[in-house]
């Protein structure tokens, strides 16, 4: 499937910012389950200063913003060839060996309810452990846009009952780990043919099974990724694949609206 994807940011300042450094992983990647055709970043209000791979294997750009200016966008877009590999990545690739990812991150440290949820899941193959794991937090964790925010820890966010796909994606990780999988968080996109247009980007996991390597899940639509998702980014949490993270100095309110299409 070919998806013609746009990611609007638009950052509005009630004054001149003086300086702002802006961290983003937008780029997708060519990988088994998917073929980037054409992609590029586009900034207004400010420049691409560097470009790089990280840790995790994300390319990643800082941008600074043009000195007192008052407004800064950024437009990602391109187009990606999808293909259905029912959620499996294959293996391992990134400069973070494989056992770091077992290692628990600021806001998917397990508690009383990430361990009560792994520990329910009755033991079995790999795959029907991870399955299982999906849909129990998929029942356990209602879809409420808006519930949470981007600094609610997995374990609060279960406790809770309800958050949005960052959460649902941060406790399956967690309660992977404890069940003895690396884990992994995902940003990307996911198109949905009855709302093209979007407010935010899409997230879910994948768990490290041996002999098939990375597999993905999507707790929050309680399925394995399909040819409609699209990935960007990977880390241990939000915060290592967050879409646009970043520094600024100087007085005034910021404003963020932020506008997505994915569509065939």
């Amino acid at each position: 499937m070919h998806l013609k994807i746009s990611h609007v940011t638009d950052y509005a300042y009630a004054q001149p910012v003086r300086y702002a450094l802006q961290r983003l992983r937008l780029t997708p990647q060519d990988s088994p389950l998917q073929s980037v055709r054409s992609w590029s970043t586009e900034v207004e209000g400010g420049a691409v200063e560097a470009r790089y791979i990280d840790h995790f294997g994300n390319v990643v750009e800082l941008v600074s913003a043009s000195r007192d200016t008052e407004a800064i966008r950024v437009v990602a877009s391109g187009i990606v060839e999808t293909h259905d590999k029912i959620g499996v990545s294959g293996p391992h690739r990134a400069y973070m060996p494989l056992w770091l990812y077992q290692r628990d991150s600021a806001l998917t440290k397990p508690g009383k309810m990430i361990r009560e949820l792994a520990r329910s899941i009755e033991k079995g193959k790999p795959l029907e452990q991870l399955h299982g794991l999906m849909t129990r937090l998929h029942e356990a964790m209602a879809y409420v846009p808006g519930a949470t925010q981007t600094h609610t820890l997995a374990e609060d966010a279960l406790a809770a009952g309800q958050g949005v796909c960052q959460d649902h994606a941060q406790a399956f990780a967690a309660a992977a780990r404890v069940m003895g999988f690396p884990a992994r968080y995902v940003s990307g996109y996911l198109m949905m043919e009855e709302t093209p247009d979007q407010a935010a980007s899409h997230a879910w996991a994948e768990a490290h099974v041996e002999g098939l390597g990375w597999v993905g899940f999507d707790p929050a639509n309680d399925m394995s990724p399909d040819d409609r998702y699209v990935h960007i980014a990977y880390g241990l949490d939000y915060k290592d694949a967050a879409p646009i993270s970043g520094i600024r100095t100087g007085t005034g309110e910021e404003q963020l609206a932020v506008r997505i299409t994915v569509e065939q």
